[in-house]
């Protein structure tokens, strides 16, 4: 989740929000059935692969599944607010509303910075308090026009003004592309044979922001940066691994952020020598960063219960002024963010419940100084596969060098 924005969002979370939040445990074909009763979806295949895309909610990849008749979804989907739909100034809305709506979808496009100087979230001269906290409606509410597609992909596109916390403006357009990968796509980025009785759903975004103003963007005045984050179903069996690069936290940082909602205990993180565990159970809130010096350009989970090993990844580029930093205050060093986070989610306090349950992986662009019509992208893909141990075991000691019986036993 993005940094403090859950604790905003769980003030509100008993008004509106009935006991069943989660889609978890529903299939694709039950949760595309749903989703098309309340909005367009672009729905892309490769076989038995899909992947669901909605142009209304930013273009954002609601679900998908590595089997399109009887297989799971794989991505959390907030039922409630769906069936609200976005409600107009003179219907009632929930205190949540007024400040985000909370769809859900595995992987959506955001903008960053959230917090600080140079916050998108938060106007001119407001307070970094929940009452002044608004989600942008350009990755909020607005929708993103299709202007092609095929069997496998989709383009979309959008034009915005924002305004940041101190005033500057941005004109910008939003270029995004989704697009399956196949079983061949997905061996050769990955640099890894993919054989076996193996089932596979793989997808890239490719997402870009172009200055479509006539004054440069510049870090004196604030700077955005493209924000990628999924939301996925919970269990008790899914443990997070992100591998990191070792070394001095002068020049890596700190090995860890672990601070967003205050210190994660030991019984939800461990971190070793080049790689950390992270529960993605639900049960308890919590988020963790990694540097872009720490970070290797990935990040995974494991589903041990239903067998889904998830790998994300993103195009790694050079950070000629660092990441945007999105803590609630005025900030000493408001381009020393992360590059890479995971949140799990969790009730705020005893007796209230979680805005989900899910978990997340986020991925986030270097910070964009461009000069007018100058852009910046940022990849991210998506891989999600099913298998016996012995097939995934290969994939997980390969891409993040440790083995699946690591991940099942780390807590």
């Amino acid at each position: 989740m993005s940094f403090r924005s859950t604790i905003l969002l769980l003030v509100a979370v008993t008004t509106v929000f009935a006991a069943k939040v989660s889609s978890a445990g529903e299939g694709f074909s039950e949760d595309l059935d749903f989703l098309n009763e309340h909005t367009q979806v672009v729905l892309l295949k490769n076989g038995d692969a899909a992947v669901a895309v909605v142009p209304a909610y930013q273009a954002r990849v609601m679900t998908s599944t590595f089997d399109i008749e009887s297989g799971p979804s794989l991505g959390w989907i907030n039922r409630p607010v769906i069936e609200r739909g976005l409600l107009s100034d003179q219907e009632e809305k929930g205190t949540l509303e007024e400040h985000i709506y909370v769809f859900g979808g595995e992987e959506r496009f955001w903008l960053g910075p959230e917090g600080g100087q140079y916050a998108l979230f938060f106007p001119p001269g407001a307070k970094f308090e929940f009452s002044q906290w608004s989600t942008p409606a350009a990755i909020d509410t607005e929708a993103f026009e299709l202007l092609d597609k095929t069997a496998s992909s989709a383009k979309f596109k959008h034009s915005t003004k924002l305004i940041n916390h101190s005033g500057t403006e941005f004109v910008v357009d939003i270029d995004r592309t989704v697009r399956l990968l196949n079983q061949r796509d997905a061996s050769k980025l990955l640099g890894i044979p993919l054989a076996g009785d193996l089932k596979m759903v793989a997808y890239e975004t490719d997402n870009q922001i172009t200055n479509a103003g006539t004054s440069p963007w510049e870090a004196e005045s604030g700077l955005l940066s493209i924000w990628i984050l999924g939301m996925y179903n919970p269990s008790p069996n899914t443990n997070v691994v992100i591998p990191f690069r070792s070394g001095d936290s002068k020049t890596l940082g700190p090995t860890v952020n672990d601070s967003y909602f205050g210190k994660v205990p030991d019984e939800y993180l461990k971190v070793g020598k080049q790689e950390l565990f992270f529960r993605g159970d639900g049960t308890r809130r919590g988020k963790i960063g990694i540097t872009s010096q720490r970070s290797k350009g990935i990040a995974g989970s494991y589903d041990a219960a239903g067998q889904v090993l998830n790998i994300v990844t993103y195009n790694v580029q050079e950070a000629p002024h660092g990441f945007v930093n999105s803590m609630w205050e005025l900030q000493d060093e408001p381009y020393a963010g992360d590059a890479i986070n995971a949140y799990n989610d969790g009730s705020p306090e005893p007796g209230k419940p979680p805005l989900g349950p899910f978990y997340e992986l986020e991925t986030s662009s270097p910070a964009a100084a461009l000069q007018p019509n100058e852009a910046m992208r940022h990849v991210q893909r998506t891989y999600h596969f099913n298998g016996t141990e012995a097939d995934l075991d290969p994939i997980a000691n390969h891409l993040l060098g440790v083995s699946l019986e690591a991940i099942r036993t780390a807590f």
